[in-house]
């Protein structure tokens, strides 16, 4: 059932619920009020007659009592009758004519215990509402009989059965009503969406992640809708632009070296394989080209486990230990470059010890790959109050300023550098330092070096609290 029919049917049902409670309470506050009034008035005329039958009566031989004239209490639609001890009618108004209000032996017995007694009786298919009230004189006290006064209530149900018809044709046309603009609110409401649901099938059918929703003049519920699916497309299209770069840069960072093989091996079939240093050389060259897809394979793995959630194992790291292996290493890898420590402090952080000596290698790793032999590489640590800062200085080519925004994205390379990496180490470092609630910053110039900063937070309670061991998603 469409949104706008379920909405249209609970406003109507809420509406018809409330009308409905709200009728029959009217209606009984009605009903009780008009039959209260009833009985009130006959009470008081009741009382009337009483008060002048036992002001003028006297008690005679015959048992029989002086009466006041009854019809000055009466009314066209009063009736009073008076009734002896013995239950005789002694005397009626003239408005009763021949008819006589029944008696009840219940409620004579009643009367003469001194007790008056509300009834209802039915006259002529009429409704007549009766209240009976004893007769006492004394001393010594004596009932003498019973003042009958009756009402037909055949006026009070004529109008509470209007009212009734009233309540239940104004409910039914207040529902109707209410259906009607009920509708047309619930359809004015959902267009909006309604518009969005045509233009995400249309984008879906299309497969144009690029087109977007238009946003509303308004940001209610359903603006904000917009713009959280604008942004989630948006998000997708980066994703499927991303999968569609990182197919093409795999492709070509895997080619090449397959081709530099493919190459040797034709050349090892060709006779190079009978001369010795050939061979050597073309040995050693598809070792070099197989150590390069091993990188990239195992980089690509890191990095869709990275994008799966990769789970880090954190704890306390002392990022000053950390740095002297890094710089051991890199002694090993310098091919003739200088290693340098420079400013040292003692620093622990929250954080993977594995996954941070990786990023620092990463990051010394690429500074070897663009300084000169005669270049230097500095490492460095810096404590400070909140912050551990590990600065990567080298004196090599430096950064174009174009390339600087690009430079952690996957598999990007300058145009101005000979030599080429795969472009993934740069990405893995980046995402590490998210990981551990940190980043890298980088600040270059051409021809005289750049210098890489890595900010971490100094571990403290807050910090564990913050980074638990759990799967840190990469983003694209």
């Amino acid at each position: 059932m469409p949104i706008r029919i379920r909405l249209t049917l609970w406003y109507t049902v809420l509406l018809g619920a409330m009308l409905i409670a709200f009728g029959a309470l009217l209606y009984m506050v009605l009903a009780f009020f008009l039959y209260d009034q009833v009985d009130r008035n006959l009470q008081d005329r009741a009382v009337q007659v009483g008060k002048q039958i036992e002001s003028r009566s006297k008690l005679l031989e015959r048992g029989q009592v002086v009466l006041p004239p009854l019809n000055s209490f009466s009314s066209p639609a009063i009736f009073i009758q008076v009734i002896a001890a013995d239950g005789t009618v002694v005397v009626t108004t003239r408005n009763m004519g021949s008819d006589r209000l029944p008696y009840n032996p219940a409620t004579h017995q009643s009367n003469l215990a001194g007790q008056a007694v509300y009834d209802t009786i039915t006259i002529d298919n009429t409704p007549v509402r009766v209240y009976s009230a004893p007769i006492i004189i004394g001393p010594p006290t004596q009932v003498l009989g019973a003042v009958m006064v009756g009402q037909s209530l055949k006026t009070i149900e004529t109008t509470l059965s209007l009212m009734t018809l009233f309540l239940t044709g104004g409910t039914v046309a207040a529902m109707l009503l209410a259906a009607m603009i009920g509708a047309f609110l619930a359809r004015k409401a959902l267009d909006p969406i309604e518009k969005i649901n045509q233009t995400a099938s249309h984008i879906v059918g299309a497969q144009d992640l690029e087109q977007r929703l238009p946003t509303p003049a308004t940001l209610d519920e359903i603006g904000q809708l917009t713009i959280t699916i604008n942004n989630m497309l948006e998000r997708l299209d980066n994703f499927f632009q991303a999968q569609v770069r990182l197919s093409a840069d795999v492709s070509h960072e895997l080619r090449t070296p397959l081709t530099v093989i493919r190459g040797n091996v034709d050349l090892l079939r060709r006779g190079a394989a009978d001369n010795p240093a050939e061979l050597e050389e073309a040995l050693a060259v598809i070792d070099g080209e197989l150590d390069r897809m091993s990188r990239i394979v195992a980089d690509l793995l890191l990095l869709s486990q990275a994008d799966a959630g990769l789970s880090l194992r954190m704890g306390s790291v002392e990022l000053d230990t950390i740095i002297l292996e890094v710089y051991r290493q890199a002694r090993v890898m310098a091919n003739g470059i200088t290693i340098k420590l420079g400013h040292e402090d003692q620093a622990i952080v929250y954080g993977d010890a594995d996954r941070l000596k990786q990023l620092l290698i990463n990051l010394v790793t690429n500074a070897i790959k663009h300084t000169p032999p005669t270049g230097a590489i500095t490492l460095s640590l810096y404590r400070d109050p909140e912050w551990v800062r590990v600065i990567v200085a080298d004196s090599g080519r430096g950064i174009a300023t174009t390339a600087l925004p690009h430079i952690f994205e996957r598999f990007y390379q300058a145009d101005n550098h000979a030599q080429k990496g795969s472009g993934l180490g740069l990405s893995i470092a980046q995402w590490i330092a998210k990981a551990h609630g940190g980043q890298i910053t980088v600040t270059s110039e051409l021809g005289k070096g750049s210098t890489f900063t890595l900010w971490l937070p100094l571990e403290t309670g807050k910090n564990k609290a913050k980074h638990p061991s759990k799967p840190i998603p990469m983003a694209m």
